[in-house]
This record gives structure tokens, sequence and C-alpha cells, in this order.
């Protein structure tokens, strides 16, 4: 996916030539005097983060950039964001290709020692290409790399618990008079994911129904692929196509009525419309239309409101319970 970078590169370039030589000096000071500070991009890591701080006990500034409800594939930094990262002691960020706009950022860091937590990079082998499957609309801008890693890997409980860990050592790195406490608050996290990931087990193993049907973006990949469920969709997680074409609603129409399924997902942010359509193009028009939650439009207000990782996570298996017809 291919970011318009020119006026962001200028906006850096006006940015740091604006703040001249004092930025780097005046960073280090407020390190000094407030504890490492943490950029984290999307608000899954700033979660586990939280978590592996605990009660915090060297007094960490973390700051989350996405939340105001915009998704890491729409998100263009503002200049207070360019000047977290840039002061950051740790910046951590998914590292696919929504966020090509980092690179730049971090050419203009005014820490050098500024530590980077690429979390495709975390989860290791368990990373995936984009797939595209049968029934699934092509991108009308012909502009997506191939080989592209599908970036959603916050979906899966197995890799949240694998992040979990390399956010540990990180800020074990830069704190290592408390590691140990980071070492302990990681690990009682982790039990909660296996916990959470283990009932998701239970429910899915014996569902009635294996395969799901989304008329909507499918960045569901990791989840699905953790349970052996399958799936069919409307466009891929990162597309940025709004509008179904008649073969697309046509193709899933059919496989709703040919598997019997009776719920049709959407993702959080979107309207309805292409489901409803689906619906109506069924034989029996009758399927329920269920919303899984994708965590890409969480704001400051669901933060206050007490939203977490894991309360969306046991939420969408809940929804994912009656997708999947489990009594």
């Amino acid at each position: 996916m291919k970011r318009k970078n020119i006026l962001f590169a200028l906006m850096i370039c006006v940015l740091f030539l604006a703040g001249g030589c004092a930025r780097p000096e005046q960073g280090a000071k407020n390190r000094e005097t407030k504890g490492m500070k943490i950029a984290a991009a999307i608000f899954p890591a700033w979660d586990w983060t939280g978590n592996v701080l605990g009660e915090n006990p060297a007094g960490a500034e973390l700051t989350l950039l996405l939340d105001n409800g915009v998704d890491l594939h729409s998100f263009q930094p503002s200049a207070k964001d360019i000047l977290t990262i840039s002061n950051a002691d740790l910046f951590i960020y998914v590292g696919g290709e929504s966020d090509q706009w980092v690179t730049d950022a971090l050419k203009q860091a005014a820490n050098p020692n500024i530590r980077i937590l690429k979390m495709l990079d975390s989860v290791g082998d368990r990373a995936k290409a984009e797939e595209t499957v049968e029934g699934m609309q092509a991108e009308s801008e012909v502009d997506e790399e191939e080989g592209a890693y599908d970036e959603h890997i916050w979906l899966s409980l197995r890799n949240a618990s694998a992040v979990t860990d390399a956010i540990c050592t990180q800020l074990s790195g830069l704190d290592p008079e408390h590691k140990e406490v980071y070492r302990k608050n990681a690990d009682a996290y982790k039990e909660k994911l296996a916990a959470l990931d283990e009932q998701y087990t239970k429910e899915t193993t014996d569902a009635p129904v294996r395969t799901l049907l989304f008329g909507d973006r499918f960045p569901f990949r990791y989840l699905t692929e953790d349970y052996g469920l399958n799936y069919y969709a409307a466009f891929s997680g990162c597309s940025a196509e709004t509008e179904a074409t008649f073969e697309t609603i046509s193709f899933l129409a059919r496989k709703c009525d040919e598997l019997g399924l009776k719920s049709i997902l959407t993702i959080d942010g979107n309207d309805q419309r292409i489901a409803e359509t689906i619906v109506k193009s069924t034989q029996s028009k009758d399927q329920q239309i269920l919303r899984l939650d994708s965590l890409q439009s969480v704001t400051a207000k669901d933060i206050a409101e007490g939203t977490t990782y894991l309360s969306v996570m046991e939420k969408n298996l809940n929804v994912l319970m009656q997708a999947l017809e489990v009594k």
C-alpha cells in the first residue's frame, strides 16, 4: 500500500529545522527527569505495555499515537506525533506497509539511543503474507507489493503473548533495576492471554459451523488460523475499497446459501451496507449481521470507559460463538 509521503517528509523537515540543535539536549533532560518515554502506535501494543509496566516503578511516560478512532491504514502522524516518537526511548509499531511513514520519522529521532520494537518481527514465522481467497474483490489500484505481510497480528492471542515478551525484554533493557518486576507482570498477563486462548479453543473445536463470511474487510486471518476456521470476505484486511461489485455480492450470497450460514459478519468502524445487500441476495434473506471488533478504532474515550485488549477479545469470542452457532 503506497503512502503519500511527500507532504509528510516536508513536514518532518520543517519541524526539525525549526527545532534546531537544542532539541536533543531537551529530550535528554526530559528523559532524565521524567523517566523513560514509550510511544506505542496502536492500542493493543499500548495496552500490553501498560500491563508489563504494572504499577510503573520507573515512572515511565506511555503514549498512544492512534487514539482518535483512525485505523493504521489511514493514519498520518501529526507534528506532535513526530515529536513524541523523536524523543522516545522506546517506539513500538506494527512494521507493515501502513507504517511506511515511520522510516522518515525515525531518521529525525532526537534520541540517538531510541529502541525500536517492530511487532511483525516479534512474532517470527507466525507472520503471514497477505492472501486473497476465492471471491475476494481485488484492489482497484494495483499498487500493493507482492508478498506483503498481513499486519493484523494483534488479533491472535498467541501473537499477543509473543509481543508481550518482546516488550518485557525492551523495558528490562531500558530499566534493568526493575527487570524482575517487568518479567513478573509479563508472565501474569500472559497467563490471562493463555486462559482466553484456551477458552477460544474450547468453544471453536466442536463448533457446528467452521466458516465465517464477512461482508466487509477481513483482518482476522491470524485468529481464524489459530482455531482452524475457514472464511470468505468481500475485501482483504488492508483493502481501501468501500463498494463491492455485483460479482462479489453474488458470490458471497451463494456461499451463504450453500453453507447454510445464519450470520454475516462486519468489523468495527464500517457501516453494514454490503452485509445488508448480501442478506437481501440470499435465498432466505434472514441472516443476522454480527460485528467483530478488529481493535483498529479504539479511542481515548473508549479507554477512559475501561476498554482493554482482553475485554474486546472476550466480546469477540461471544460474537464468534453466535456466528459458529455454539450453544
